[in-house]
C-alpha cells in the first residue's frame, strides 16, 4: 500500500490542501460534493493549460441544479496522484479555495482528514494506481462522474 500526507491550511475553517503540484493552488475537500468545481476566476484556470470542452454544463449542486463551464486539463495532480485528462467544472463561489474537490475523486482510496493534526492522509491500496481516470459523462441530460485506477 502507497501513503503520502498532504497538509491541511492550519487557520482555515474548512479542510482545505495545498495542491502540491501547484503550490499557488489550493483544493477544498467536500466529503458531500460529487463533481471537481473550479470556483475561481477561469482565467487562472486557462493559466494552467485548461481549455474549454463545453458550455453551460448543467449539473447538480450548490443547493439544486447550476450550470458551469467545462475545462479539461492536461494533467492535474493532488500530492502524488495524478488525473490526466482532467474534467473540471468551472462555477464561481466566493470561498477560499481554487477547487472543490469531492470525495468521487478518492474513490476506491483510503483517506483520512485529519482536522487535529491539520494533515490529509491517503493511502492507495494495493491493485489501486496513483493514476486516477476522472470522466464526466452526460446521460440523457444527467451529468454523471466515473473515478478509476488507471491499472
Amino acid at each position: 500500500m502507497k501513503q503520502f500526507t498532504l497538509p491541511l491550511q492550519k487557520d482555515a475553517d474548512r479542510p482545505i490542501i495545498y495542491v502540491s503540484s501547484q503550490p499557488q493552488i489550493v483544493g477544498l475537500l467536500d466529503t458531500g460534493a460529487v463533481f471537481p468545481v473550479w470556483i475561481q476566476e477561469e482565467s487562472l484556470l486557462v493559466t494552467l493549460g485548461g481549455t474549454l470542452y463545453r458550455e453551460n454544463v448543467p449539473f447538480g449542486g450548490f443547493g439544486g441544479m447550476t450550470t458551469g463551464n467545462m475545462y479539461e486539463l492536461p494533467i492535474f495532480c493532488i500530492g502524488e496522484l495524478i488525473y490526466p485528462n482532467f474534467k473540471v467544472i468551472a462555477r464561481q463561489l466566493e470561498t477560499p479555495a481554487n477547487i472543490l474537490l469531492p470525495a468521487t475523486m478518492f474513490r476506491n482510496l483510503i483517506y483520512e482528514i485529519d482536522d487535529f493534526h491539520h494533515k490529509f492522509n491517503i493511502s492507495v491500496p494495493v491493485g489501486q494506481s496513483l493514476v486516477r481516470n476522472v470522466s464526466l459523462r452526460d446521460s440523457n441530460g444527467v451529468l454523471q462522474i466515473f473515478c478509476d485506477s488507471a491499472e
